[in-house]
This record gives structure tokens, C-alpha cells and sequence, in this order.
């Protein structure tokens, strides 16, 4: 067995010095077609700003000549080698790589069958000349000897404080400073990048604690580190929001971040080579000339409300999602909860816990996944302690997840999700028994793919659908028609009491909130945010492949939106800073492949 193990190992890493030497030499030599044909005819090469300045991914032998032929004289790739042992697994060999280019430094991963390419990511993490002071190139914090006039690290930030925004512009303005926007803060930061952070709310964690009071996060806490300081070994594995607002306040001020609470933009106008941004600073009017202006407004837009017939003479309470105190006034009341997916189900529980009598309406089918299952099935490979032992770092889980193609990542998902129905099969008949409405995505690939194209249709279970398949939380199906003095009126004519109504109802595009900024002809000029274009409900085609107008060039020159859940916000903030980092030191960064403008919202 020990012989075996060693001769599978001696075989995928002959394999992979095989076609990283041909390939660079198929580079050195600009010999495109070479290059082209270690690629398998069904392949993908996904790059992540190293090669393409942009985020792209290209298909088969014909996309990678297609890349190569516009990007191989400017990137000059050299040195891509295996950075440890190849493995190889029912005939994949995977190999993690590097390499450096013209202006920086790189690295991926690269997967092979049969000799030729299946899949390859290629990330720039770094620029030449521009490294983060990390490790051995970190401040000396202090200047030792004696100095007269010395200025200490308070005074600095104190006069950085001062001076920026008013004597001295910012390079980049981060508009929104929920997680997003502060993880990239962070990263600007290091990269030398004079940046502000302005945030309606008066501190950074606002956005969560002023949620609903039992919102915790769904995902566990190996997906939801920031940049630069993990959360503690002892940290929970699913945060209170309460506590993860303080923690996104503790970052801000350890990261030495300039964020400006209790500020609005009230219009940003493009002009020339740099951005007029007028913000609302705690009552003061301050103007902003950033060169690079991001969009951190989350991937969500403005709380949708249903207009609903009657809802003026509705005599108890009514509000979205968003703006629901919490469950202690209601105390023996009766609430309707509009809505079935994540906030709704967390809502619903948390009234019932507080003896409030609640039902909830469903309008469409939901995509339901036990937090349990999901932790061990879905994502325990990459993000547990399981993925740590096995020597999966949460880069090394991010960096793997990346390099899935989203062609073809509901391959991947189908099979989890099939084994997550059999696991639990039994919680799903019962839900279904109390007339719940399932679904498992259009094409069986569950959560994951659900958010990257529409963003909703699903709730990760952490109690709240036991709650209803036993029918303590009550269910009641179809649309909304009516609202009289005290009852919810639906299509069927099924009137519900109510004293409270709340609206989970979900958020419209991030394009809304971007054209209140920006203005409607620019956000149109943008285009839809969010999306791959799948064709499935509400991700209207045609295909990009990736996600739209994140964290990559835009059709508006110097526009840039940042967002996503934790995870996503932490991976490519990188990405994104690095894009802003050398278009402020005047590295030529021509982009390829940038995505058309298909459609406006």
C-alpha cells in the first residue's frame, strides 16, 4: 500500500512538472497555440487580475489562445512551478502553483486529467515593489535614538485624522462600512492606499446591531474571518450580531482605518480623472475628491414593501424585515410574517420564543438546508476544524472554492445536496407533511448556486423550520391581497388576525442605492450588479460567467463595488485592492475581456 501511495504520488508530480515546464516554455517562446493545447477541449482558465487585470473566466483551448494573444506581452508570466506535492484523486491531480509576471507575484491552483488542463486559477497577490509590510518587512513602530520634535504614532493618526478629506484628498473613498467596505479598508490600508470609510451609521458594527435582536450568522466561523486577524480559537462557531458588531468596531480601530460614522453621500459626479463626492459629515457638509470611488453597499439594495390594499388602515403594527425591533413587545400578540426565507424563519422563531402567537406566509417555494448537514456536508472540506487538520487554511478553502468554474460548480453542488436530502429525509417529509413548499434550486444544486445568481429563495435551519413542520410556528400559503383593520387578507380568501405584520419580503438590486448616489444614468450605464447570468429565476442571461460588476473593472472608469457575505468580502477584497493599489502608482493595467452592459435595472 505504502508503495502504491508513493507511486501515485511520484505520478502526479511528474505530471504536473510536465505541463507547468511546457507551459511556461509554450509562454517564454509567445507560442499561443502550444500553450492553448495543453488545455483539455472542455476547460476552463480562471483569472483572477494576474494575467487579465479583471476577473474572467475563459473556456476551452480557444479561450485560453484568446487571452494569451491579448494579455502575453504585457503580463511576461515566468517561473510557474508546484508550490508542494501534487496529489492525484480519481484521476484529477491537483497542484497548487506559482508564478510571477511583469508586475507582480502570483499563485493558483491547477487541476489535470489525462495529462492536459481541466481547470486553472491564477491569482496576483501581490505588486512588485508595493508588498504589504508583513513579517519581515514590518514598521519598526518606533524610531530609537533621541529626536528632537519627535511626532509619536498618536499624534500621526491624530494629524492623518486632521488632514485627510480636507487638506488631503483620499485616493480611494469607500462609500458603506458594514464588513465589505472595512475589509477592504484593511487591505488599502497595507497597501499604502490613502482611504476613507464613510458609514451612515454613527459606529462600525451598527448595521448589525441595529438588526432584529436574535439575528446571529448562519455561517461558521472558519467562512467568516476578516483579513489579517482571524477570529480566536475561542470564538463561537455561529456569532451573535451583537458581538460580531463589536468586533467589526474593534477591527476598524486596530486596523487604523479612517472611517467617518454618521456620514452620507448625497451625490458623487465624475469628473475628469477624479470623483466629486458631497457628503453629509454629522451635519457638516465636506466635498471629496477621490480618484477611485468603491460602492461597499452590500449586494442587496433598499427593503422591498409589498403595496398591499389597506395597508393604511392596518390598526397594529407593520414594518420590513429590516426594521423589526425584536420580539418583547409582542408578548401575547398575534403576528403575521410575510415571507420564508432567512429572516422570516428567524423572525418566526423569535416571536415564538417570546409567546407571541405567529404565523408565517409563504408566497413561493424555499430552499431549506439544516445548519448541521450543511456544516458537515457542504462546506466541512474547506471551512471546520476537520478542513484545518487536513491542512486546509481558510485561504487554502477560499482559494479552492475560487477555483471551481461557475459553468460548471452545480456539478459539484448536485451531488452535496443529493446526499444532504438523504440525510434528511425525515426532516423533509415532515416539513412537507405540514404543507411547506421545498425546493432545491432549479437544477438540485442547493444553496450556494441560489445566492450567487438571485441572492435569496432559502433559510440555512437553525430551529426555526422544526417550529413549523410541528406547527408551533403556523404556515399559511399564497399571495397577500388585503390588509383590513386588524387581518391579513390572502388570495384564497383565508383571513389572518394580526396584531403585527412584518414584512420579510427581501431587498431590491444594489443598483437602486447606487443610482440615489451616482445618479440613474451612470448606475444604468453600470448595469445589473449581482448575478451570472444562469437564466434561472430572477439571474436573467446572457451568461458572463461571473458575478456582475463585482470586484472588477465597471463600464463607469473609476466605479468600483465591493460586497458579499463574510467570506466573499474577505477573498477578493484582496483582489479589488490590489486593482486600486496599481492604478494609483500608474502600473498599466489594460483589461481584457471586460463584461458588456446587458441589461439595467
Amino acid at each position: 500500500m505504502t508503495q502504491s501511495v508513493e507511486q501515485t504520488a511520484s505520478a502526479a508530480a511528474t505530471a504536473t512538472e510536465q505541463w507547468l515546464t511546457a507551459f511556461q516554455n509554450a509562454l517564454t517562446a509567445r507560442d499561443v497555440d502550444a500553450a492553448a493545447a495543453l488545455f483539455a477541449d472542455e476547460s476552463f482558465w480562471r483569472d483572477i487580475v494576474s494575467f487579465t487585470w479583471n476577473i474572467t473566466t475563459v473556456e476551452g483551448p480557444a479561450g485560453v489562445a484568446d487571452l494569451l494573444r491579448a494579455t502575453l506581452d504585457d503580463v511576461e508570466p515566468a517561473g510557474f512551478r508546484a508550490t508542494e506535492e501534487p496529489t492525484e484523486a480519481d484521476g484529477v491531480t491537483t497542484a497548487w502553483i506559482a508564478f510571477e509576471t511583469r508586475v507582480g507575484r502570483g499563485s493558483g491552483l491547477l487541476r489535470l486529467i489525462d495529462g492536459k488542463a481541466f481547470t486553472l486559477l491564477t491569482t496576483l497577490d501581490e505588486l512588485k515593489g508595493h508588498e504589504e509590510p508583513v513579517r519581515d518587512r514590518r514598521p519598526q513602530g518606533v524610531r530609537h535614538g533621541a529626536h528632537r520634535d519627535r511626532v509619536t504614532w498618536a499624534e500621526s493618526r491624530e494629524q492623518e485624522a486632521a488632514e485627510l478629506g480636507y487638506t488631503v484628498q483620499p485616493e480611494v473613498l469607500i462609500i458603506g462600512g458594514g464588513q465589505g467596505g472595512i475589509a477592504l479598508g484593511a487591505r488599502l490600508r497595507q497597501l499604502g492606499v490613502p482611504t476613507i470609510i464613510i458609514e451612515r451609521n454613527a459606529r462600525p458594527g451598527d448595521s448589525w446591531r441595529k438588526r432584529y435582536k436574535s439575528l446571529a450568522l448562519h455561517d461558521p466561523v472558519w467562512y467568516d474571518h476578516l483579513p489579517y486577524i482571524p477570529f480566536p480559537e475561542n470564538w463561537p462557531v455561529f456569532s451573535p450580531k451583537d458581538k460580531i458588531g463589536d468586533w467589526l468596531e474593534m477591527y476598524t480601530k486596530v486596523m487604523e482605518l479612517n472611517y467617518w460614522g454618521s456620514t452620507t453621500a448625497m451625490s458623487a459626479v465624475r469628473d475628469g480623472d477624479e470623483w466629486t463626492v458631497v457628503v453629509d459629515r454629522d451635519g457638516e457638509e465636506v466635498t471629496l475628491k477621490p480618484r477611485q470611488l468603491v460602492l461597499a453597499l452590500g449586494a442587496s439594495g433598499l427593503p422591498v414593501v409589498p403595496e398591499i390594499p389597506g395597508a393604511e388602515k392596518f390598526r397594529g403594527d407593520q414594518h420590513h424585515s429590516s426594521a423589526h425591533p425584536g420580539p418583547d413587545e409582542y408578548k401575547g400578540k398575534k403576528a403575521v410574517v410575510i415571507g420564508s426565507n432567512n429572516s422570516a424563519h428567524d423572525i418566526c422563531a423569535a416571536l415564538w420564543e417570546a409567546g407571541v402567537d405567529v404565523t408565517m406566509v409563504q408566497r413561493s417555494s424555499t430552499h431549506i438546508v439544516r445548519s448541521d448537514t450543511l456544516m458537515d456536508l457542504g462546506v466541512g472540506d474547506l471551512y471546520s476544524e476537520r478542513a484545518l487538520a487536513a491542512g486546509v487554511t481558510t485561504f487554502k478553502g477560499d482559494t479552492i472554492f475560487a477555483s471551481l468554474p461557475f459553468r460548471i460548480l452545480h456539478t459539484f453542488q448536485i451531488p452535496v445536496y443529493a446526499a444532504i436530502k438523504e440525510r434528511d429525509q425525515e426532516f423533509y417529509d415532515r416539513l412537507e407533511k405540514a404543507g411547506f413548499d421545498i425546493d432545491w434550486g432549479v437544477d438540485d444544486s442547493g444553496l450556494f448556486l441560489k445566492y450567487l445568481r438571485r441572492g435569496s429563495g432559502y433559510y440555512i435551519d437553525v430551529g426555526a423550520s422544526e417550529l413549523v413542520a410541528n406547527g408551533d410556528v403556523k404556515l399559511a400559503k399564497g399571495q397577500v391581497v388585503e390588509l383590513t383593520e386588524d387581518e391579513v387578507v390572502l388570495e384564497d380568501g383565508t383571513r389572518l388576525p394580526a396584531d403585527l405584520v412584518v414584512y420579510a419580503t427581501g431587498y431590491g438590486s444594489m443598483n437602486q442605492l447606487a443610482s440615489d448616489i451616482i445618479g440613474q444614468d451612470v448606475a444604468d450605464k453600470v448595469g445589473k450588479v449581482w448575478g451570472l447570468g444562469s437564466g434561472t429565476p430572477k439571474d436573467p442571461g446572457p451568461w458572463e460567467g461571473e458575478l456582475r460588476n463585482m470586484w472588477k473593472p465597471t463600464a463607469q472608469e473609476g466605479l468600483w463595488i465591493h460586497g458579499g457575505n463574510l467570506a466573499l468580502s474577505r477573498y477578493y477584497s484582496l483582489y479589488l485592492a490590489l486593482q486600486l493599489k496599481a492604478r494609483q502608482e500608474g502600473i498599466p493595467t489594460p483589461v481584457y475581456n471586460q463584461a458588456e452592459v446587458h441589461h439595467t435595472e
